[in-house]
């Protein structure tokens, strides 16, 4: 037992108590007063439009509330409904994980490898393309795929289709059911190399490249050994940033399929939950109901935001 006791003492040492955490963190406050000064204005406006209405919606979904009466408190009522009596809050379930499934992991990829590629160009060159591939994500490019995708035969794509006799008559990628979740997807990742594409491409700048010529005396080869040994491993904090950039913007999407195949879509084929949210928010006005889709909404993408967190655990130390 006085071992035991001794060991335990032992592994004690050098451990800080909570009171001198608090200390340690203020002292480094004070330090960097003029940073968290500058921080002040963004903090401000996130903890007024994020923090607080994530916050207030918990609450008012368990009320009906449509924005002129106080709201009344009811319950659980908005939840089973949403999942006993909502047909068209399911089937947006399974289009928003469809979705996510196909934007989520292939934009994270795709932001990754072009990072990465670019990475690998000459200054001037890296500049020039990270422009070209961030612009979809700050322009409003709808008018432009609404040309491509256009249902008449004047359309870029029904076009070059009928020149090559693919088809023998306008397909409708806009309207037909079987098409508008393919577009809306098609669109999604086109426009979504945004900031956590700009995140990767500072982590490829910041890694030592002494670290390189490390590895190449340890035996690394090739460039896709250093990606594997090297790269990847250093960028721990840009890869767990982009992810969640990721999962936010593909549980989030609404306003590409609303803007390219309109409000409701066709058959609902491209309703998110997203869109179901705006629909009884911001058309119905059932702001209870319409804060109980947010609240689950946003426990799905915590949930993911855990599981992803514990699969790049080993990349964050």
């Amino acid at each position: 037992m006085e071992q035991v006791g001794k060991t335990l003492k032992n592994s004690e040492i050098g451990k800080r108590t909570k009171e001198e955490e608090r200390r340690m963190l203020w002292l480094q406050i004070k330090q960097n007063k003029e940073c968290y000064f500058m921080m002040l204005p963004f903090m401000l406006v996130f903890f007024i439009f994020t923090i607080v209405p994530v916050v207030m919606s918990l609450p008012m979904g368990f009320t009906d509330f449509d924005m002129v009466q106080l709201p009344k408190f009811i319950g659980l009522s908005n939840y089973t409904t949403l999942f006993l009596n909502d047909s068209i809050f399911i089937q947006s379930i399974r289009v928003t994980l469809v979705f996510a499934l196909f934007t989520g992991p292939l934009s994270y990829v795709l932001c990754f490898l072009l990072a990465w590629l670019i990475n690998e160009l000459h200054p001037k060159l890296k500049t020039i393309f990270t422009l070209i591939f961030y612009a979809p994500s700050m322009a409003n490019v709808y008018t432009v795929w609404q040309l491509i995708f256009s249902g008449d035969s004047y359309g870029y794509l029904n076009s070059v289709l009928l020149n090559l006799g693919l088809v023998t008559a306008p397909v409708q990628w806009l309207t037909d059911s079987s098409y508008v979740l393919g577009v809306v997807i098609v669109v999604q990742l086109w426009i979504s190399l945004g900031a956590g594409f700009l995140a990767l491409r500072a982590g490829f700048q910041n890694i030592d490249r002494s670290q390189y010529e490390a590895g190449a005396i340890e035996g690394i080869k090739n460039r896709w050994q250093e990606l594997i040994y090297i790269t990847i491993p250093s960028m721990g904090p840009q890869l767990m940033f982009a992810a969640v950039m990721q999962i936010v913007s593909s549980f989030t999407a609404g306003t590409v399929s609303q803007s390219l195949v309109g409000f409701p879509s066709t058959d609902y084929k491209a309703h998110t939950i997203m869109t179901h949210a705006y629909d009884y928010g911001w058309v119905r006005y059932e702001m209870g109901y319409a804060s109980a889709i947010c609240m689950v909404l946003f426990i799905a993408m915590l949930v993911c935001n855990k599981l992803i967190s514990k699969l790049l655990s080993n990349f964050m130390d």
